[in-house]
């Protein structure tokens, strides 16, 4: 989004949870995980990230990609991934998920798990390329969102203040300083975080990296 390029392209007016499929609740043996895209973005940008975690024997029922509405604030959808990850939680019978979050997603997934009540539903959280201390690019758009995503926002403070990675959840960033959108590149980074700085990826160019989409798939495993 330096300019007037942003996050992703083609957003969803709707919130809504998409489920690879949908079957009765048994037991598992690992976490669902739940994809949450980025500013402008559709639960699609994950596709090729699902296709892996299938290709590693995780089932459609146990992949969640989720669309919601970008331009709104992200304590609405904070909000809305609550119900989500409650309704996972009760289709598989697990008892905890993990959240996959490319840029903006890693702003509402934060606030659910430090004000909503998500901390003791989730087990590992990754955030790549998250704007997770603002980015200056987030001055070039007007939606609420979008203004809670700048530098020193309201929204940011409250979020970063205290402690950054509460609760007993596994925390993971990746980011680049290739990203063109992040601005400064070390935003992604969370105090208390596992941070990972990899080699020369763009924004989106995280959401079909094989290296990053490797480290991902490990760190939950």
């Amino acid at each position: 989004m330096r300019g007037t390029r942003l996050f992703v392209t083609a957003a969803l007016a709707a919130a809504t949870a998409l489920p690879l499929t949908a079957g009765p609740a048994t037991a598992v043996e690992r976490n669902p995980v739940i994809f949450v895209h980025g500013w402008n973005g559709s639960a699609s940008n994950w596709n090729e990230l699902v296709a892996d975690f299938k290709a590693d024997g995780y089932t459609d029922g146990e992949l969640t990609a989720w669309n919601y509405n970008t331009s709104q604030s992200n304590k609405t959808t904070a909000d809305q991934l609550s119900a989500v990850v409650d309704d996972v939680l009760a289709r598989t019978g697990a008892t905890k998920v993990d959240i996959v979050t490319h840029s903006m997603g890693g702003l509402n997934s934060r606030w659910y798990l430090k004000f909503v009540g998500g901390t003791d539903k989730v087990d590992d959280w990754v955030s790549l390329a998250g704007p997770n201390h603002g980015t200056t690019s987030a001055n070039s758009c007007f939606d609420a969102s979008c203004v809670e995503m700048r530098p020193g926002s309201e929204f940011l403070t409250t979020l970063n203040d205290g402690d950054e990675s509460p609760g007993a959840v596994n925390y993971g960033t990746w980011w680049s300083t290739c990203d063109e959108t992040i601005d400064p590149d070390d935003s992604t980074v969370v105090s208390g975080a596992r941070n990972t700085q990899t080699g020369c990826i763009t924004h989106l160019g995280f959401l079909t990296d094989d290296g990053v989409s490797q480290d991902v798939r490990t760190f939950v495993a």
